[in-house]
């Protein structure tokens, strides 16, 4: 029987590092609240540095091993991290769980929370075109359960901006592509998310690269998500953070209205459409 996540040693580096936390907190006697004060952060960025959910950085981890006494303990295990490409997006998929905003931009393909499953299914094959069925349907799945953030009304708000090529790059042929540009309509129109659209038309202006995600928390520093194939990286130095933010305004800055854009969302469908029946 597989052991639990309380019963023997820690699996990664990641695992130890947290339950060491937890552990050297507890011994100190003070609650996540309290040693968040001392190292400038909340209690529940502590809680979320316990539980997983956002890694230990470095910088934070001198200031713990100030607070805890524990030498350079922390810090060391702070560049102990070596993660995998998955690594990186089982951790951003953690944090669009409980993310308050989510601002993406995407270059050439749709965001993975907007993709259809026959999108989706198509990207994953193009990909893996040797893949059995199976590997491909959990891929599929796994993209599909994430989407389902969008299910509740409100929470996370997002706002997404597309360069005009994630319109015209034909994934999956005029059918899968007519399904999915109505499908992101639906969303607007009904008034769960806010797209705009870079037209080819404004030049360089714009271009953040293939995949940029920007998630803002109510008691937590943003977290930038930058991806491009077979790698993704998590990013939440402050000076970075405010960079990714200047260069996502300017996107925005050179978009298309949101109305504009949703007509050009709908007309580029219904091109495809037709395309479809031909």
């Amino acid at each position: 029987m597989a052991k639990s996540k309380d019963e023997g040693a820690a699996q990664s580096p990641e695992e130890f590092a947290r339950e060491e936390l937890r552990r050297h907190r507890e011994a100190a006697g003070l609650t996540q609240e309290a040693l968040g004060e001392r190292i400038f952060v909340s209690g529940s960025y502590v809680g979320q540095m316990e539980c997983g959910t956002r890694r230990l950085r470095p910088e934070l981890a001198v200031l713990i091993d100030k607070e805890l006494g524990t030498g350079d303990y922390f810090t060391r295990l702070s560049k102990a991290f070596k993660r995998r490409c998955e690594d990186y997006f089982a951790e951003a998929a953690e944090l669009e769980r409980v993310a308050m905003a989510i601002y993406e931009y995407a270059s050439t393909l749709v965001p993975g929370l907007l993709q259809t499953a026959d999108y989706a299914r198509s990207l994953m094959w193009g990909g893996n075109p040797t893949a059995l069925v199976e590997y491909i349907d959990g891929l599929v799945d796994f993209r599909l359960s994430r989407a389902r953030l969008l299910d509740d009304p409100a929470t996370p708000e997002m706002w997404v901006v597309l360069h005009e090529a994630v319109l015209r790059t034909a994934v999956g042929g005029p059918g899968v592509m007519a399904a999915q540009l109505r499908h992101i309509s639906a969303f607007v129109r009904g008034h769960r998310i806010t797209v705009q659209v870079v037209p080819f038309a404004a030049g360089a202006q714009g271009a953040l690269g293939s995949l940029v995600s920007i998630m803002q928390f109510v008691d937590a520093p943003d977290v930038v998500y930058t991806e491009g194939p077979r790698v993704g990286q998590l990013l939440d130095y402050p000076a970075l953070v405010r960079q990714h933010w200047k260069l996502y305004d300017l996107a925005r800055a050179a978009a298309l209205s949101p109305e504009a854009s949703l007509a050009l969302i709908e007309s580029v469908a219904e091109e495809y459409a037709k395309c479809a029946q031909t």
